[in-house]
């Protein structure tokens, strides 16, 4: 029988290893049950966590949106979702993320919030969700928005492909190792002899950031994605007029409307609250999302059927209005909010 998450120690380390290949490691319910469980017996008598891939070049390519069907089994999931997230986000002793190959939404969820973040020649980072009538979750509020220079603002509005040594240079990543030394890298970290040194092994086998992609653009995404509205945004690419702003444009053009405009509200609230906040507010855009028309389209043309071309409810970012976007927003009955588990609290 294939589990999806293995668990083992290896002279003290304990080592999560996804392995879904046949969902490019896509996280569902049971999965975050067993990781939640591990984490919180692991953290009381190891001595560092690394967790990775049985998958070549995939990380996790998210959350299993396809098996969330229901309200109460989406409250359910992403209740232990996000629990999971700040479980890791206050973990007591090393937690080390191996990113290397494809790494979206929900595979950032179980990465970005540790304490170190791995990346390698082979990592693809990104948050696609506004593609598919939906937005970046997994506390991507509050991580984004602290990236530099509106790159994640950036990143959350465009789903652009973040790869190699820019995961590092962004912010993501703390530490770029190329993909041939990660099995050296892993050897070193378990035979240290306490977790202390964990971040002096991780130094030693850092690289320097090389041939950044994404550097070149630094300046247009700082004078654009800084823009507080989606609509200036758009006019402020115009204005730039480069091939890489008309690229950027066709993209956002491509966005579904209204994600777009409660994505770039979710940031900019983010900015302002610390990850609990953050992690409350996105419960309370999830409880909303899965009843709308735009994320059931998303998934019918993206996930269901593929490749087809989306009905978005708005036509354009014009359409949008506000009371549309604030109702993302508001709290929901109190029984209905998020809480952490007892034992976090």
């Amino acid at each position: 029988m294939q589990h999806n998450i293995i668990f083992n120690t290896v002279n003290n380390v304990g080592f999560i290893i996804l392995n879904r290949p046949e969902s490019k490691n896509a996280l569902n319910q049971e999965m975050y049950i067993e990781l939640k469980q591990y984490l919180r017996e692991w953290e009381k008598n190891k001595k560092l966590i690394i967790i990775k891939s049985a998958v070549e070049n995939v990380f996790s390519a998210g959350g299993d949106l396809k098996a969330v069907k229901s309200k109460t089994a989406n409250r359910a999931y992403f209740s232990i979702v996000y629990n999971t997230i700040y479980l890791i986000a206050n973990y007591k002793i090393p937690y080390v993320a191996f990113m290397s190959g494809i790494t979206l939404g929900g595979g950032l969820g179980v990465s970005i919030h540790g304490q170190y973040r791995v990346a390698t020649d082979r990592t693809v980072v990104a948050m696609p969700e506004a593609r598919l009538g939906y937005f970046p979750d997994v506390g991507a509020s509050y991580f984004l928005p602290r990236l530099p220079d509106y790159v994640g603002t950036y990143m959350g509005l465009t789903g652009e492909k973040i790869k190699g040594n820019d995961v590092v240079t962004i912010g993501l990543g703390t530490h770029f190792v190329s993909s041939t030394r990660l099995e050296e890298l892993e050897d070193a970290l378990v035979r240290t002899l306490n977790k202390m040194e964990v971040g002096v092994i991780l130094n030693k086998f850092n690289e320097p950031a090389e041939n950044s992609t994404l550097a070149p653009h630094f300046n247009d995404i700082k004078l654009c994605f800084s823009a507080s509205t989606v609509e200036g945004i758009m006019e402020r690419l115009k204005s730039v007029n480069n091939d890489w702003s008309i690229k950027t444009i066709h993209t956002l053009q491509s966005m579904c409307p209204a994600s777009l405009k409660i994505t770039l509200r979710a940031l900019q609230r983010g900015a302002q609250m610390e990850l609990l906040p953050c992690l409350k507010m996105e419960y309370r855009m999830i409880s909303r999302v899965f009843d709308n028309h735009d994320f059931r389209e998303g998934v019918r043309a993206y996930i269901t059927q593929k490749h087809q071309k989306p009905k978005w409810h708005h036509k354009s970012i014009g359409d949008v209005d506000e009371d549309h976007v604030e109702s993302y927003f508001r709290n929901l009955p109190v029984n209905e909010e998020f809480v952490l588990t007892a034992s976090k609290i």
